[in-house]
């Protein structure tokens, strides 16, 4: 398949161009490398891809010197005319956007961002896919969008109208626009909830790399909520493989979808919404002591309130991830850290 992947220079869209890549796909990667989080990190991703900084310039494709299927450029899914073109040009089979602007805190004070991103973004690759018969668009969503919702674990069939960030607001919006084209054009689209997602060449402002870097500087970490957080910690791998199995089976329409009973999570278009979470929730302060375990130094913890927009508690329901797609994730958190905190000790040569 000839397949592209937005948000390739971030964390998990690397991972799963590097899959992708490796099974024989072709592949063209797109990001707009904006300096959200430090820029030579999603550098040296593409770098690790076979991607040279010094041949990157806005709208140009650059070639990679490590696979002959891939290719990458800069490009910022706003420029609708260029991003026209791409489409036009290189006539994909499917598409995967991860790029997005992330973060639940960065929300709350540059909320033009989000929309500019994953809002108008977002509506150009609706368009695009409209217009250039694309067999299948899988998208990230986020566990997010569960907001208000007491209930876990979270289900794809519970109610999402109650998001508490801007951030949230603006994946459950993709969600009901991928809706809408499903229906309207026929387009098969998956929106895919993650759950806190970790591991090696992760971002700068989650938990895990946080705490690594601290920790190792001999620097306090802030704890929020005191502690008492519960999080789906979900390994990068595990949600790669879960994405990759969702790009291969593009959904159908739910022939006994009933109108008066809605279940969210499916339709009568060609449209469907996975969770991908580790089904296993684990404690913040737990997670803190197998980071401290992998480092060999405790921690000093700054206890601090709970944050605007942050949820205490996440969960995900993965049935209809097992049901459908037969997979279900299931890196234990311990592994997982170990080879966070193995990655961060070569990378930043700790």
């Amino acid at each position: 398949m000839k397949i592209l992947i937005t948000g390739t220079a971030g964390f998990i869209g690397f991972h799963l161009a590097n899959y992708l890549l490796q099974r024989g796909d072709e592949v063209v990667g797109l990001d707009s490398i904006n300096d959200y989080y430090d820029i030579n990190l999603k550098y040296g991703r593409l770098e690790v891809a076979g991607i040279a900084k010094g041949a990157i310039e806005y709208n140009k494709i650059v070639h990679s010197s490590r696979y002959p299927n891939y290719s990458f450029i800069q490009l910022q899914l706003e420029d609708k005319g260029n991003l026209e073109k791409l489409f036009a040009t290189h006539q994909f089979d499917k598409v995967c956007n991860l790029a997005a602007q992330a973060g639940v805190r960065y929300s709350l004070t540059n909320p033009d961002a989000y929309i500019n991103s994953n809002i108008i973004g977002f509506m150009n690759i609706l368009e695009c896919c409209r217009h250039n018969n694309i067999k299948h668009l899988a998208y990230a969503s986020s566990s997010s969008v569960y907001g208000l919702n007491g209930k876990t674990p979270f289900s794809t069939s519970d109610n999402v109208d109650h998001p508490i960030s801007l951030y949230a607001a603006s994946k459950k919006s993709n969600e009901l626009m991928a809706h809408t084209y499903s229906h309207l054009f026929k387009i098969p689209t998956t929106g895919l909830r993650f759950f806190t997602v970790y591991g090696p060449w992760g971002r700068p402002d989650m938990a895990l790399f946080l705490f690594t870097k601290a920790i190792l500087e001999n620097k306090p970490i802030q704890v929020f909520n005191n502690g008492n957080m519960v999080r789906d910690f979900t390994y990068v791998d595990d949600i790669v493989e879960g994405v990759v199995r969702v790009i291969d089976n593009p959904p159908a329409g739910n022939s006994s979808w009933d109108t008066s009973h809605p279940d969210p999570s499916s339709s009568v278009a060609p449209y469907k919404v996975y969770n991908i979470g580790n089904n296993n929730p684990v404690r913040l302060l737990n997670f803190i002591e197998a980071i401290e375990e992998n480092i060999g130094k405790k921690a000093e913890k700054q206890l601090m309130p709970m944050q605007p927009g942050d949820v205490a508690a996440t969960c995900a329901d993965v049935q209809d991830l097992v049901k459908n797609l037969q997979y279900r994730p299931d890196t234990k958190v311990e592994v997982g850290i170990k080879r966070f905190v193995d990655w961060y000790r070569e990378y930043y040569k700790v």
